[in-house]
């Protein structure tokens, strides 16, 4: 209608010839722009392609970043070794990940670790995960490649105890979680995996049964079960799971990305060309069975821009963020936003990353997050979160702000950020090892490419651990990077490291570490703090709560400061840690207080406790005068 009228108002002997001529000129001016449009699109599409399979850039830090370390005299930091002891102590174990020259994301990943004292002789025995030869690949030997049981003497000394136990199942595994989800008194095992999880029932005598079936906690079809971990988010006392699941991902789909790196050839794609998944929560129902409640407790995320699942899970822990006596939920999410379940007591959860600050970064922007913690670290009340991240990214450090649902980065301030930004962070855990009161952090680190130094010069495959000395509140950054001049050069010796936990191997007090390899040997590591500071150690007994005390805290008054350490296997990057609680009194061989906060809140006081030694604290069976 417009064109018409506009066409009526020209003068009536304007020439033909002119008309037509113009006409074509348009034509072939609405024509160009049509192939310049199109000729962008096909532009832009492809150097958006080129910028999802770009190599992380490497990033330079200047020289004004240097004074944020505000490091103390090199003499302040303990002088506290880390011996490897792998093979000495009977570990003879390299873990597997199938690779053949596909180049397939889950052979990047690696697979976790677990202490846990699976026959209640009172020392901690490890569980070492691994995986198998791909279904379509045929197995290069004979050798079958199962989870490695080491039972230990008491000593730091282990056996294998894998033959017969059970556990000796083939799977593609990849993360564990502990817990007695049976209350019986002994602890049970679950295994997430490619493909399939597994949960086995601990009977007792280094026998597990695979209940997986009976249970009801089979993986779903096309899953990939990461790091997982037992819990009992309503407190009727049994404990329930969680199992983060990490992306959509078949043989098929990874191939027909063609990822490449210049130099390298065909890579090991990111995460960003893969669809998310949901993780999975199961509610134990008291009989051996659990029931997926994901969806109904709000678990399940979606994309809203794209209606999928929005979680690309890869670590996982849990902690009472508020003080309400109910467990919330931490994720960290690899190229997505983290995710905070919030608990609303009623059996569902509310999502609450973004209003809580532990979504992104400080620039509003998501992080590839592997491995994750949570402590009072502090010991002020105020609570942390630390995510480790990727290679170019920093260690994040949420710190509680006063208000116990809202968060800030503090990473660069409390010195931890910095000197984490160059390494490709997996496992990372909060613990005290120099047994001064104050948890330290550290973190397992590797690369996934084993080619990247020939695409970035300040990357390498094998990367050394982080350990980070928590100096107190009084120093200008708090943590304070520890180099191999204090705590020896195992620790710090280039590995493709991935899981991380630690516990007393050795019954001395101090607290030793496991780190995985993906492809490799783990490394076992002493800690030779050798007596020179005094503890309090404490394993705790649910009667009311789930039997193994999980999300329970040990609250000791120092007379200066509170010391709270929460009962949670559950953190780092696939892994556990032991059930005790260890709390480091430095010089003091005396405290005001112990008390004992059980899950749901009650309070029981602690008299009887040894100093040095583990004491074992059985929760009341009924309440009484001073329980809240």
């Amino acid at each position: 209608m417009i064109r018409r009228r506009a066409a009526a108002k020209l003068p009536a002997d304007r020439p033909k010839p002119m008309r037509r001529r113009g006409d074509a000129f348009s034509r072939a001016l609405r024509w160009s722009f049509v192939v310049f449009v199109a000729l962008g699109c096909v532009a832009g599409a492809t150097a958006g392609w080129a910028w999802l399979l770009r190599p992380r850039p490497e990033i330079r830090l200047p020289e004004s970043i240097a004074p944020l370390l505000r490091d103390r005299p090199a003499e302040t930091i303990p002088s506290i070794g880390f011996t490897r002891i792998t093979r000495e102590a009977g570990i003879e174990f390299v873990h597997y990940n199938g690779a053949r020259g596909e180049k397939l994301l889950p052979e990047t990943m690696g697979s976790g670790c677990a202490f846990f004292d699976f026959n209640n002789d009172g020392h901690q025995d490890i569980l070492l995960l691994t995986s198998c030869d791909w279904p379509w690949t045929p197995p290069p030997d004979r050798q079958k490649r199962t989870p490695k049981l080491y039972r230990n003497h008491g000593s730091g000394h282990f056996l294998d105890a894998t033959a017969g136990s059970g556990l000796d199942v083939e799977m593609y595994a990849m993360g564990v979680a502990v817990g007695d989800y049976d209350n019986d008194g002994l602890v049970d095992v679950f295994v997430s995996g490619v493909g399939e999880n597994r949960l086995f029932r601990n009977l007792g005598g280094g026998k597990f049964r695979d209940q997986t079936a009976a249970a009801g906690v089979a993986a779903k079809p096309n899953a990939w079960g990461t790091s997982c971990g037992f819990f009992d988010y309503d407190n009727d006392g049994r404990l329930d799971l969680f199992v983060c699941n990490y992306v959509g991902w078949s043989r098929e789909i990874d191939r027909g990305q063609s990822f490449v790196l210049t130099g390298i050839g065909r890579a090991y794609g990111p995460p960003l060309l893969f669809e998310g998944a949901f993780s999975t929560l199961y509610h134990n129902e008291g009989n051996g069975r659990f029931r997926d409640v994901s969806k109904e407790a709000g678990i399940e995320v979606v994309n809203p821009a794209t209606g999928k699942p929005m979680g690309k899970s890869l670590g996982v822990t849990f902690i009472d963020l508020d003080g309400d006596g109910f467990l919330d939920i931490l994720v960290a999410n690899d190229t997505v936003q983290n995710f905070v379940f919030h608990n609303r007591q009623d059996g569902t959860f509310e999502e609450i990353g973004t209003l809580t600050g532990i979504a992104f970064d400080s620039a509003g922007l998501a992080r590839g997050a592997m491995g994750i913690d949570a402590a009072d670290y502090r010991n002020d009340g105020s609570l942390a979160v630390a995510i480790g991240n990727f290679a170019n990214e920093m260690t994040a450090l949420y710190v509680s702000q006063g208000s116990p649902l809202l968060f800030a980065d503090e990473a660069i301030a409390c010195g931890i950020g910095p000197p984490s930004r160059l390494e490709l962070k997996f496992g990372l855990v909060f613990f005290d090892y120099d047994l001064d009161g104050r948890l330290d952090v550290l973190t397992a680190n590797g690369h996934l490419e084993e080619d990247i130094h020939k695409v970035q010069a300040s990357q390498h495959y094998r990367q050394p651990a982080r350990l980070f000395w928590n100096a107190g509140p009084r120093h200008p950054t708090e943590f304070v990077a520890v180099g191999p001049e204090h705590a020896g050069a195992d620790l710090f010796q280039p590995i493709v490291g991935r899981g991380a936990a630690y516990a007393d191997i050795d019954g001395d007090g101090d607290l030793d570490l496991l780190l995985t390899q993906n492809g490799g040997e783990p490394l076992l590591l002493r800690n030779e703090a050798n007596g020179r500071a005094h503890f309090l150690r404490f394993k705790l007994v649910g009667t009311r709560s789930n039997r193994d005390a999980i999300g329970a805290w040990v609250v000791v008054d120092l007379g200066d400061q509170i010391v709270r350490r929460q009962v949670m296997p559950t953190r780092s990057y696939l892994s556990q840690v032991e059930l005790p609680i260890t709390i480091g009194l430095g010089q003091r061989r005396h405290v005001r207080s112990v008390a004992v906060r059980w899950p749901g809140g009650a309070e029981q006081a602690v008299t009887d406790y040894q100093l040095d030694r583990l004491t074992t604290v059985v929760e009341r069976p009924e309440k009484t005068h001073g329980d809240r």
